[in-house]
């Protein structure tokens, strides 16, 4: 079932494609629900293994069009503060200025500009990711995971996806040299979503 729109050559084609009956039923606005999403990334650490992150505070919503799939859009802001890597000292180092610097800059943000269907389930939303003071273009692959009525009677949709940075473009370049060679933190990070989004009442 296809969410967002499938590019093609030619927009009398598209404009053309029959809308189907079950995607055209989830046309609305939803808001993301923070207790059953994750917002999270992963990074080398000491060139050996891999740390692991998640933010707890955030909050988004969805606009999904299913007659007219390219209007649909995204937006979250995520709460720097609520970064949480298991570890306190570590956690007040990302927030400190060496890294993200959450004091002035208190939120993280994601503004989708477009979306295509990449095949079945498969999506790629393109948009604005800001951290800190600098705003850069960020693709995000995803898949659908379906559609669901929770026991309360809320109408769920489901996404789950990742897409990897270079930190150094958003200026996060704290880094320090090992002894062995290398650095301690690596420049590419790998960014993971788990989106859990309820439809707002009519």
């Amino acid at each position: 079932m296809g969410i967002f729109n499938r590019k093609n050559d030619t927009a009398t084609a598209v404009a053309t494609l029959p809308v189907d009956p079950a995607l055209a039923a989830l046309t609305g606005e939803y808001a993301i629900d923070p207790a059953h999403s994750s917002i999270g990334f992963t990074v080398r650490h000491a060139m050996v293994t891999n740390v692991r992150g998640s933010f707890a505070e955030h909050e988004g919503t969805l606009r999904l069009d299913g007659s007219d799939p390219g209007a649909s859009a995204a937006s979250i802001d995520v709460r720097i503060a609520s970064i949480d890597t298991g570890i306190g000292d570590r956690d007040n180092h990302l927030r400190s200025g060496d890294f993200f610097d959450a004091e002035q800059f208190p939120l993280m943000t994601f503004r989708s500009t477009e979306a295509e269907q990449l095949g079945g389930d498969k999506y790629r939303v393109t948009g604005d990711l800001t951290i800190k003071d600098v705003t850069k273009p960020l693709s995000i692959d995803l898949e659908f995971n379906g559609t669901a009525t929770d026991v309360y009677g809320n109408e769920r949709v489901g996404f789950e996806g990742s897409a990897e940075i270079l930190r150094s473009d958003w200026g996060l370049t704290w880094n320090a040299a090992l002894e062995t060679g290398g650095v301690m933190v690596s420049d590419k990070v790998k960014l993971n979503f788990d989106i859990s989004a309820i439809k707002n009442a009519a």
